[in-house]
């Protein structure tokens, strides 16, 4: 199983990511490229699911991009590392239940490695975890899925700015809050994307957990 990973040192525009991201679809249904996980950060930007609705946007005046990825609106910026990927799910059951929970397992595998501990909610799709005694979510996870290949991806708070989810009620949880590596526990999360790739890498090398 071949992936290619590509990692971007410098912020990638919102509409620049994704148009790579499809065309890499177009590419991986044709035979004719690799799948694709691709580590970023984006300028800022709001981004909206195909489930938003408009009361969720608490702040008129934002630079909101509505997308074809499922889930509602959250928020992209500096301090947050994105993981992107183009993943055949041909090859994989065409399960995508089972892809969202490897992605999940992703995550909670990777921040346990730097002593966080966090969980999913199958009510609530994204990584949670229990900070100062309030629920609070630290990734989000949206997907699109077309012939069978799922996109877009997933991103992690490390320390962006918090104060820009006042703006809007993140993916429509109201009664929730949302934090960042850095609040939880302040230290060097450098490695971080290194270990995301390992683990997505070898989660999807053994596709039966």
């Amino acid at each position: 199983m071949n992936i290619e990973i590509k990692k971007s040192i410098k912020p990638v525009k919102y509409d620049v990511a994704i148009n790579f991201l499809e065309e890499r679809l177009v590419e991986i249904n044709a035979g004719k490229k690799e799948e694709l996980i691709w580590i970023l950060q984006h300028e800022e930007i709001y981004t909206a699911g195909t489930n938003f609705k408009e009361d969720e946007v608490l702040n008129k005046r934002i630079n909101l991009k509505k997308t074809n990825r499922g889930g509602k609106i959250t928020y992209h910026g500096p301090g947050q590392l994105i993981c992107y990927f183009v993943i055949n799910l041909k090859k994989r059951d065409k399960d995508i239940r089972k892809f969202i929970t490897l992605i999940e397992k992703t995550i909670i595998q990777s921040l346990s490695d730097f002593n966080i501990e966090t969980f999913g909610d199958p009510k609530n799709i994204g990584i949670w975890t229990n900070h100062k005694g309030k629920i609070c979510k630290v990734a989000a996870i949206g997907i699109r899925v077309s012939k069978w290949i799922a996109y877009h991806g997933f991103a992690i708070n490390i320390n962006n700015d918090l104060a820009k989810y006042k703006n809007i009620i993140p993916c429509g949880i109201s009664n929730k809050g949302v934090t960042n590596l850095k609040e939880i526990n302040n230290q060097n999360y450098k490695k971080l994307d290194q270990v995301i790739i390992d683990k997505f890498s070898n989660n999807l090398k053994n596709w039966v957990f």
